[in-house]
């Protein structure tokens, strides 16, 4: 979800809400502790040099068990952080601790901001030598019409 996504949604909504992909929600007193811009530039496997940007979001829970995000609070952190920081309509990453600091994609299903689980990938499958994967077929759902038969005269 980019940034432009949520500040559209947030005034039409009366509480914010996350879970994770799992359907376990983020406890209601969480915090949104930063809302920033991450600039990542690197180098693949394969020599493509690279950059990506992305909206940067961290979610904390504390012993503030009163504490509740409202839409427009939230709305206002945004504001002031393209303000002061400059920041694009870029992809929302989150960031929440779960055993350890997890990274998340961000989606919407109609009540609740879920975060969804983040997947490493080799970006350069072509230039590493991971071959592509084949796709596995059940002989027994082979068409015998493609196939010899006894005297059939087809060997």
């Amino acid at each position: 979800m980019k940034l432009s996504k949520i500040k559209e949604m947030l005034p039409t909504l009366e509480n914010v809400e996350f879970q994770l992909e799992n359907g376990t929600p983020v406890p209601e007193h969480f915090h949104v502790t930063e809302v920033g811009q991450i600039n990542k530039n690197f180098i693949d496997c394969g020599g493509v040099i690279r950059n990506e940007k992305v909206v940067n979001f961290q979610l904390w829970n504390a012993n503030d068990y009163e504490h509740r995000l409202k839409p427009g609070k939230l709305l206002n952190i945004i504001k002031l952080s393209e303000e002061k920081l400059g920041i694009e309509d870029a992809e929302i990453e989150v960031e929440y601790q779960s055993e350890t600091i997890g990274k998340y994609d961000l989606d919407f299903n109609g009540k609740y901001f879920v975060l969804k689980n983040k997947q490493t990938a080799c970006l350069a499958q072509d230039a590493c030598g991971i071959p592509t994967e084949k796709q596995k077929v059940k002989l027994s759902e082979l068409n015998s019409t493609t196939c010899c038969t006894p005297n059939s005269g087809c060997c």
